[in-house]
């Protein structure tokens, strides 16, 4: 069976560069980056990334999880993590927590130490090459309409571009609201129920 790759940086940044009339690339590291333009589209990339994930997806957000606290008893924060907060469970006004200093910081108590184990909703930074495929065109897209915005005095590719833009984010939430299994009732994890189904209604 025919696999179909899915996206890499490389691809990405190509895909990028036709869409504003730009010959391929066939590396974006080393002296590849000396061209200022392939620079600009790889950093314009990372950019994007990080503004789509910055939103909290269900691939990237992870609920009431634990933090690891050093001998110290300080909870540090990775680069990776772009969003966190006190998870639901814990939302009392005795602890409000913000990244200070690369560690988490107490604005109720001020303070860096953390006696008892703190739950954190959590936003991490995935790598590109790691995103689900639809996120991937989506990331692509909305790089294509900024590189062209900055380097194309052309209205009517931007226009074109923003909107296949569009289309792509119509995509990303189509497949939120699949794999999310969101629910307005709030079900938490470890628990479930049943929708409601439509043919049972035809059955009775």
């Amino acid at each position: 069976m025919t696999q179909i790759a899915t996206d890499t940086e490389l691809s990405a940044v190509n895909s990028i560069l036709g869409s504003i009339g730009q010959s391929p690339v066939t590396a974006i590291t080393g002296t590849a980056l000396n061209n200022p333009e392939i620079s600009f589209i790889v950093n314009l990339l990372h950019e994007v990334n990080k503004d789509v994930q910055n939103e909290g997806w269900h691939f990237n957000t992870e609920y009431h999880k634990p933090a690891p606290r050093d001998s110290s008893n300080n909870i540090p924060i990775g680069n990776d993590i772009l969003r966190y907060d006190i998870s639901d469970g814990q939302a009392v006004r005795s602890k409000d927590v913000v990244r200070r200093g690369g560690k988490l910081y107490d604005l109720v108590n001020h303070t860096f130490i953390f006696d008892t184990e703190v739950l954190l909703d959590i936003t991490s930074l995935v790598q590109f090459d790691d995103l689900p495929p639809v996120f991937q065109r989506y990331v692509i897209s909305r790089a294509a309409s900024r590189a062209a915005v900055q380097l194309v005095s052309n209205a009517d590719l931007v226009k074109l571009l923003q909107t296949q833009e569009a289309y792509a984010r119509a995509s990303v939430l189509e497949y939120e609201t699949q794999q999310g299994d969101h629910s307005f009732m709030g079900w938490d994890h470890n628990s479930n129920y049943r929708a409601y189904q439509p043919y049972k209604a035809l059955r009775r």
